[in-house]
């Protein structure tokens, strides 16, 4: 089971909830905790999520970040693991900048949108113990980003 709550306070950027929720759920579905890609073969896991995203300006995201994480700067995305130890059940809060989301798509050559969803699925794969700490990391991080995007029709966003 699957719970998704998205709240949207910088309204300047459009958002399709149902891509968003399907592109939440995909991600839910088909990875583990361990990097692994999950065997859907084997039938869906038993976890139960509870997924919030909050789609905010720059100058909450820096408050945020300055508050939670001590640096005092714009960020695309944050996301925190509120999970307590009951096995089975996960909690997630990802706090993306759509702000920067239109900058960086308007930059890149691409849409907002698909932008937007890089940023929720960056955060997410930080929940499920992906590392993008070295170039090496990054670079494989990178590449799962961009299957997730182009399987769910954002298309590529780094290649």
């Amino acid at each position: 089971m699957i719970t998704i709550q998205i709240t949207q306070s910088f309204k300047d950027i459009k958002v399709d909830v149902a891509k968003l929720k399907k592109l939440i759920k995909y991600i839910c579905d088909n990875f583990t905790g361990d990097k692994i890609p999950f065997d859907s073969a084997q039938g869906r896991r038993d976890t139960k999520y509870e997924i919030s995203i909050a789609i905010v300006d720059n100058i909450e995201i820096r408050k945020i970040n300055k508050k939670f994480l001590n640096h005092n700067r714009i960020t695309d995305c944050i996301s925190f693991d509120l999970s307590d130890s009951v096995q089975n059940q996960k909690t997630f809060e990802l706090i993306v900048n759509g702000e920067m989301a239109i900058k960086q798509a308007n930059k890149r050559g691409h849409l907002s949108q698909a932008e937007l969803a890089l940023y929720v699925t960056h955060g997410l794969l930080h929940n499920f113990e992906f590392d993008d700490s070295t170039e090496q990391l990054a670079k494989k991080m990178h590449k799962t980003e961009d299957e997730i995007l182009t399987e769910l029709g954002f298309g590529s966003v780094y290649n």
